[in-house]
């Protein structure tokens, strides 16, 4: 699944080709996603002009003079700029046609992905449900530690937990665990706050550097351009089970937590 890295990856590749330009045709092969897509809110916006693309999460947001059209990639989808003529493919589901005779194309195999408008009360409801981004100065020690004194949970299930922090995902929660020492199942509460700090802090570099290679290439994801993220081969634990732990070379054990395969070292992590 694309998480926030490949988001925001996305919105940057997409940006300067959407930028100021008029919305002239929509085309919706398949409105059949997670949500079925309101074609007539939606197409609301031919003839209106893009002004920025902007990202809350993994919501990207192409905002309009008024209104936003709200944009999840779900687990298998990718968004593509290319000229308007070129041929879709089985999973081409809809085209966003601009008047410099490009379009942005949403291509979902899994159909898991949503095209809200910001005028239905459930894109409203996905937004307001949402804590604070990870890079910004709302995440920081002090609200961690108050969302954690108070919880019996592992604490990778609450670095996962969007209402805490957004877009922290199962691969780069893995990361930052490892680097902050951090056990994954161990209980929130019962961590320090100068350990929470610590693990802060390595959120938010695991996160920005994440994004400055382009996000992480598995399976789906690819760049807007269609080159593929580089942030896979930094991995530390994730991903590598049974192979030496970098920093004390033991075998890396791997374990369940919330239905979600957590990789970690029993000697490095406590």
């Amino acid at each position: 699944m694309p998480e926030l890295p490949e988001v925001e990856t996305s919105r940057r590749g997409i940006e300067p080709h959407l930028i100021n330009q008029t919305i002239t045709d929509i085309v919706i092969r398949n409105g059949k996603l997670r949500w079925p897509v309101d074609k007539v809110l939606i197409q609301q916006a031919i003839g209106l002009t893009i002004n920025k693309i902007s990202r809350r999460a993994k919501y990207l947001l192409i905002e309009l003079s008024d209104w936003s059209i709200m944009v999840h990639l779900g687990m298998s989808g990718s968004l593509r700029v290319v000229p308007k003529d070129t041929p879709p493919n089985k999973h081409d589901h809809i085209d966003l046609v601009l008047s410099n005779g490009l379009c942005l194309r949403y291509t979902d195999p899994r159909r898991f992905g949503c095209w809200l408008s910001s005028k239905q009360d459930r894109a409203t409801k996905l937004l307001n449900a949402l804590g604070p981004e990870p890079l910004s100065e709302a995440f920081n020690s002090d609200w961690l530690f108050g969302q954690c004194k108070q919880r019996q949970s592992p604490i990778k299930q609450c670095i996962m937990n969007n209402q805490i922090v957004v877009g922290v995902g199962n691969i780069y929660a893995t990361e930052a665990l490892f680097l902050a020492g951090i056990h994954p199942s161990r209980k929130a509460a019962s961590i320090s706050k100068k350990r929470l700090t610590k693990l802060t802090e390595v959120i938010k570099t695991v996160i920005e550097k994440a994004i400055t290679q382009g996000g992480t290439t598995l399976k789906d994801f690819t760049q807007a351009d269609g080159k593929p993220g580089y942030f896979k081969q930094s991995l530390m634990v994730y991903g590598r089970e049974g192979k030496p732990c970098v920093t004390c070379n033991k075998p890396l054990e791997k374990t369940v937590l919330g239905q979600r395969a957590t990789v970690f070292c029993k000697y490095c992590q406590n």
